[in-house]
């Protein structure tokens, strides 16, 4: 900075004076306040010397605090474990008391018990650390093995309670009204088996599929949670073969009880060939309902048990439904695989048929109800047994064709009427209408194609083979005539039994038609010979020559040549003719009556005119001689009324109209 210049006059010295003493206050100032803040840096630097030697004589104190207040922390841990602890060990007392009580009087308290103990072991599993886990785990575990023990003796006295065989007539009371046995059980000998022959037959297809079944509840609703309950404890300790091998000895034994109080019995193929006809026939039929009953009451029954009582263990279900039904199964299968294998004959093809039906009827249950690997046996068994159902009921089809056409029996119809082959055939073809359904479903099995043309070439070659077998039996006859009223009356009957069955759509109008004109040809023949003979004697060929009147000549000849003992001798031959006709062909038989009343017309229409032709033209030649009725014995009314006993032999055999 500049120096100021002097002031000449007072002025001038006057301020530098005043600059001079602020100058001077001012450097007084500083040098005090140096002084001032050496003096408080002295002070502060022995302040911190103070702290610095407090806080080393702190420093072991600040030490054992922390120490003791971590001390107190692992205290409070160590007391809230051992809290923990002690209550693990209350509840594991608990629970053993109940366990030690056992389940009987409170399992729902029982259960609980052995879920807390599967706590505790979990828990002292998770915490080995601790000297005694290893101990109480020990303890735990044989207590669970002793609880667990105790669960299966009450599941098997639970289920054993509840398990009773199921009386008959509570299974009757599950089926449709409609199937219902009206007295006894299909298992009574007096009691009557549903129809199933072809003489009776008619009720073979009940299963439909709107049909309603109630199977019975087995166990009591309110005691299946239970079951079920005890099941999931013995499954989670690992018990599952403890509780099949339990309920297989408890429901074994009971199903096939139910099934014997039915009335099924263990027969073997040796007790079925023995058996007559007539008593295997009667347990066929029993058979049949008992497998209906089986599979859609008490299977069905059993299957509900196993999925309730197992729910949630798939494999369990299934294998305790295959243990406990196994032996029934067996059983029930073993008697129609010996009926499948036994001797064919033709009268077991409708009770093969109906067998076969049932199981197609029950093909689905038994998949549905057999479902899963361990029933894949049981279902495959059942299956096979319709495969051979099937089979065998074909080859004693083709086996009934080959018999009709060899069919060699020398039962002789004397009197020309229906022969029992015939309506056994008939008979036979229309029964096997009433299975149509069932024989083309059979048809399926073996050939694909149509079942409706499979069925009417094997009625047509049935048909055809009994057709050759009469034409062989026909020849049998001595007498032309009566081989031609035999052929008349048994195609008749075939054509008019087809006409009236089911078949008629099948065969067609065209085979009903031509078999009608097979039938008049007969009785065109028949007339023929038989009468031939017999209206030659009324014949004007050989008696007139040309010309005349009817005039009586000296010579008993009129006026055309005719001689009265010509005449004379036609009539007396005439009459031992018709005689010996009406002899024979009144014994006769045409057992329809509209078939006998036709053919005696077609007779009459011939005869009668040309006997009162002649009778007309020269019976005066007759009339005026001796002993005229010699000649004449019967009027045209006589003949007429002879002719209305033709035929009239028994009519066994006569188709119901």
């Amino acid at each position: 900075m500049g120096i100021l210049p002097r002031n000449r006059g007072g002025e001038g010295g006057i301020v530098v004076d005043m600059l001079s003493e602020r100058a001077t206050m001012m450097r007084g100032s500083v040098q005090k306040s140096q002084s001032i803040t050496d003096n408080m840096v002295s002070i502060l630097g022995s302040f911190d010397h103070r702290l610095s030697a407090l806080e080393t004589a702190m420093r072991p104190t600040q030490i054992r605090t922390h120490a003791i207040r971590k001390a107190h922390e692992n205290i409070d841990r160590t007391l809230k474990a051992a809290d923990v602890i002690l209550s693990q060990f209350d509840l594991s007392r608990q629970a053993e008391a109940k366990i030690l009580k056992g389940p009987h009087e409170d399992l729902e308290s029982y259960l609980e018990a052995i879920e807390q103990l599967r706590n505790n072991i979990r828990f002292f599993n998770n915490n080995k650390s601790f000297k005694s886990s290893d101990g109480v785990l020990n303890n735990a575990n044989s207590l669970l093995a002793k609880a667990i023990s105790k669960l299966e003796d009450e599941f098997k006295q639970l289920l054993s309670s509840y398990s009773k065989p199921v009386e008959p007539e509570r299974l009757f009371e599950c089926l449709p009204t409609s199937m219902r046995p009206s007295t006894g059980s299909p298992g009574d000998q007096d009691s009557s088996s549903k129809n199933h022959l072809p003489s009776s037959h008619g009720e073979h297809n009940h299963g439909t599929d709107d049909t309603v079944y109630t199977p019975p509840a087995l166990i009591p609703p309110r005691i299946l949670p239970l079951l079920h309950d005890l099941s999931q404890q013995m499954v989670q300790a690992g018990h599952q073969q403890q509780l099949v091998k339990i309920y297989r000895e408890v429901r074994f034994p009971v199903l096939e009880e139910s099934l014997r109080k039915l009335g099924v019995e263990k027969l073997s193929k040796d007790d079925v060939q023995k058996m007559q006809w007539e008593v295997l026939e009667f347990k066929i039929g029993n058979w049949i309902h008992y497998m209906r009953i089986a599979v859609k009451l008490l299977f069905a029954a059993e299957r509900k048990v196993c999925d309730q009582m197992f729910e949630g263990f798939e494999q369990i279900k299934d294998q305790c439904f295959a243990d406990v039904t196994t032996g029934s199964v067996a059983m029930l299968l073993s008697f129609g695989d010996a009926i499948a294998k036994s001797k064919r004959s033709p009268e077991k093809l409708f009770v093969l048929l109906d067998m076969y039906e049932i199981m197609r009827e029950l093909h689905t249950e038994i998949e549905l109800l057999f479902r899963g690997k361990s029933c894949n046996e049981i279902r495959e068994s059942a299956f096979g047994l319709s495969k051979r159902l099937a089979q065998t009921a074909q080859e004693t089809f083709r086996d009934f064709e080959e018999a009709v056409e060899k069919d060699a029996t020398k039962t002789a119809v004397s009197d020309g009427t229906v022969h029992p082959l015939t309506s056994y055939v008939i008979n036979y073809v229309k029964f096997l209408f009433d299975y149509q359904s069932t024989l083309k479903q059979l048809f399926q099995e073996f050939e694909n194609g149509d079942s409706n043309s499979q069925l009417a070439a094997v009625t047509m070659r049935i048909m055809q083979a009994l057709q050759t077998n009469l034409d062989g039996k026909s020849k049998q006859y001595k007498d032309p005539s009566l081989t031609n009223l035999f052929l008349m009356n048994n195609i008749h009957y075939m054509v008019r039994s087809v006409r009236r069955s089911e078949a008629k759509d099948l065969l067609g109008d065209d085979w009903v038609q031509r078999h009608r004109r097979v039938v008049q040809q007969h009785a065109n023949q028949y007339k023929r010979i038989a009468w031939a003979k017999i209206l030659q004697c009324l014949s004007i060929q050989g008696l007139t020559s040309s010309g005349g009147s009817n005039s009586m000549g000296v010579d008993g000849q009129n006026s055309s040549g005719v001689s009265r003992a010509l005449v004379k001798e036609r009539l007396k031959t005439f009459n031992i003719q018709f005689e010996d006709l009406h002899q024979r062909q009144s014994q006769w038989t045409v057992p329809d009556t509209e078939l006998r009343e036709s053919l005696r017309l077609a007779v009459a229409e011939v005869l009668l005119p040309a006997y009162r032709s002649f009778i007309k033209r020269f019976g005066l030649m007759v009339e005026s001689g001796k002993n005229p009725q010699k000649y004449i014995r019967y009027s045209a009314e006589d003949l007429e009324r002879m002719l209305g006993e033709f035929f009239e032999g028994k009519t066994l055999n006569e188709p119901k109209r």
